[in-house]
């Protein structure tokens, strides 16, 4: 369903109105696409003192010259800055943070980029620790008061080595991540594999995407499809029309199977070119929402087993099996309810929650036994057929309760799950990472 609001906001009178009220004034974003390869300006390096790295950053995008803006007349207005404060240590350097950002704010173009590199709050030393940590309701902080479609995030690097942040600074400077926004990501020291080709990252390469026939799943089936995969598309058998379609579209492979039965990972691996695949996306859910003082133990358990037992079942099989190869990927889809709750969904957010406590547990043990990292997504508000169907009033409290003050697309969160099972992204395990525009509600 259209946002006629954000629509309306973009007019002479929208605008107007939008002002004088103290209404939110979202801005329209700018998504990846034929017409949008990047940010469409350059991007600015500021260091917060002394870097901590062995070497600079990767950094695709066009520096500026001298890494200063310049007056508007001399220099595009710069579509993103990245600062490295990975040597901050202390209370006194944290004036530093402030000095190489404030100066860029009103500069940085409308839909920019603030990107922060830190490190990990160390365990050791608790004034380094205490300064890392600021840096994180910093950039949450600062996420929220950008306005105009800019996003901030935070990266931590666990090593000197900057090599890791590669794919994750691609990620965050492009338009492939403009619905993230105020999200804490951390990176492990492991080096990054380099595509052969950086436009199909993922050629050669097979995936399986669960609940594939219609919204997100088939959104993460076309991006990962655009991006080299061969896809294998499932989604239950009563969903076949949609699937085929989907699956077609893509000259991908469609396996009608309800993710739930017993025998569900034989028929899987029996679906797989040679038995393998290098990416499992879990994105299968359903939803059956009552009070729990209104909700009866089938509701409980249809929910608790599509969303959390059959994406565990399935994984440990898979795993077991060698069915994932190594440098492979797992990718499931949690949900901000399971990080913050929501009143009559105690079923979802609990199978949401267990997905974000699966990722983390198995993450560091899936990486040293198979080779393969785990990781999720957690969406907010995407516009969907679901969502669509959610009264209006709701509907709208939803779309507005973030930092972008709109609903999120599916491409928003396919975009996010193709970051994440990109062989480049090997640094990135044991994440979940919030596609949901800077919700204003969980953490």
């Amino acid at each position: 369903m259209a946002d006629r609001y954000l629509h309306f906001t973009g007019t002479p009178p929208g605008r107007f109105l939008t002002r004088r009220l103290g209404l939110p004034r979202p801005a329209p974003l700018r998504r990846f696409g034929p017409a949008a390869t990047d940010l469409g300006g350059p991007v600015i390096l500021r260091t917060a003192g002394r870097s901590a790295l062995d070497g600079p950053l990767p950094l695709d995008e066009p520096l500026t010259p001298d890494g200063t803006a310049g007056t508007e007349a001399e220099t595009p207005r710069p579509a993103a800055v990245v600062l490295d404060a990975t040597g901050v240590a202390g209370v006194a350097d944290l004036a530093a943070v402030h000095s190489a950002l404030h100066p860029l704010m009103r500069s940085l173009a409308p839909g920019g980029r603030i990107v922060v590199v830190g490190a990990r709050p160390s365990a050791d030393d608790h004034h380094q620790a205490a300064a890392q940590q600021a840096l994180e309701g910093f950039t949450r902080s600062l996420a929220k008061e950008t306005g105009g479609g800019r996003t901030a995030n935070l990266v931590r690097l666990t090593s000197p080595d900057p090599a890791a942040a590669a794919s994750t600074l691609r990620f965050l400077l492009s338009p492939k991540s403009a619905y993230v926004s105020g999200q804490v990501l951390e990176l492990t020291g492991t080096a990054p594999a380099a595509a052969a080709d950086p436009a199909r990252p993922l050629a050669g390469r097979t995936a399986l995407v669960t609940g594939a026939a219609r919204g997100i799943g088939a959104a993460v089936a076309e991006v990962l499809a655009r991006d080299g995969a061969r896809v294998i598309c499932l989604d239950v058998p009563g969903a076949g029309a949609d699937l085929e379609r989907t699956a077609g579209a893509l000259d991908g492979t469609a396996l009608p199977l309800d993710i739930t039965t017993g025998d569900a990972a034989d028929r899987i691996v029996a679906a797989l070119p040679g038995g393998e695949l290098d990416i499992l996306v879990h994105n299968a859910g359903i939803t059956r929402d009552r009070r729990l003082a209104n909700m009866s133990a089938d509701r409980w358990s249809q929910v608790l087993d599509v969303n959390l037992a059959a994406v565990l079942d399935t994984t440990d099989a898979l795993l077991k099996r060698g069915a994932v190869r190594r440098g492979g990927s797992v990718v499931a889809t949690a949900s901000i309810a399971g990080i913050a709750g929501n009143t009559g969904q105690t079923n979802y957010a609990a199978s949401k929650a267990g997905v974000i406590g699966l990722v983390r547990s198995l993450a560091p043990r899936a990486a040293a036994a198979h080779g393969v990292t785990v990781n999720a997504v957690a969406p907010g508000f995407i516009e969907t057929r679901m969502t669509a169907a959610v009264p209006l009033l709701i509907r709208e409290a939803g779309r507005r309760m973030n930092s972008l003050a709109q609903g999120g697309l599916p491409v928003d969160v396919a975009e996010a799950t193709a970051y994440l099972a990109d062989p480049a992204s090997g640094a990135v395990n044991g994440q979940v990472l919030r596609v949901c525009g800077q919700s204003l509600l969980g953490a």
